[in-house]
């Protein structure tokens, strides 16, 4: 198996720990997290594989190019409760 070195470290820098994404959708896993669920990035294996904390209690590994996803910003706690 060939693994580009270049593109692992792309990933690990666009997606480090804690980054929230949110899933567009999944190739074919038997057992798919439901499309805009939200969840928090654990880490990026030496692979390149997305591996995340869903908000719903799943944790699973994201392929880049099988799985679509995407950061998402959000407000900080001050934020949201208006502070």
């Amino acid at each position: 198996m060939f693994i580009d070195n270049d593109f692992v470290k792309r990933m690990k820098a666009q997606y480090p720990p804690g980054t929230r994404i949110r899933l567009d959708s999944m190739g074919d896993d038997p057992h798919p997290i439901k499309p805009g669920t939200k969840g928090t990035v654990k880490l990026v294996d030496d692979i390149g594989t997305v591996h995340c904390d869903f908000d719903n209690g799943r944790h699973l590994g994201l392929v880049p190019g099988v799985d679509s996803f995407h950061v998402i910003a959000e407000r900080n706690r001050a934020d949201r409760d208006g502070r």
